[in-house]
């Protein structure tokens, strides 16, 4: 992949957060099923997947208020998929390098979110 494209793909939200959907798919089919982890890797999918989602719906907005509601649901869904990666760490420690990098993009991509929030509250 050429560093035009690396550089596209890290500023266009829609894509970073399909991407984050897809590698959230990706990582919880090496995760042990057991009675712990299955409720664990339920709920990170549905956090994981929903940021991309509800930023499509956002992108959709048909208002400017609607848009700071989506983009408000994209916020808090990143920081759940947070969440959910340090349960599975807690139980599976060998996943913990991939998981990371999981969590470091989903902290970005909340603080994304919040600075979008912000500037729409200055605006407004």
């Amino acid at each position: 992949m050429s560093n035009d494209k690396m550089t596209k793909n890290k500023y266009d939200l829609e894509e970073r957060t399909a991407k984050l959907g897809e590698d959230i798919i990706r990582f919880t089919k090496k995760i042990p099923r057991n009675i712990i982890n299955l409720p664990l890797i339920s709920q990170l999918v549905r956090s994981g997947t929903s940021v991309g989602a509800n930023y499509c719906e956002a992108d959709d907005a048909e208002s400017g208020k609607d848009f700071k509601h989506k983009i408000g649901i994209c916020k808090k869904e990143a920081r759940e998929t947070k969440h959910w990666l340090r349960m599975i760490v807690v139980n599976c420690p060998d996943l913990r390098e991939e998981a990371r990098k999981l969590w470091v993009e989903a902290k970005e991509l909340n603080l994304i979110f919040n600075a979008i929030i912000h500037s729409k509250k200055k605006k407004n």
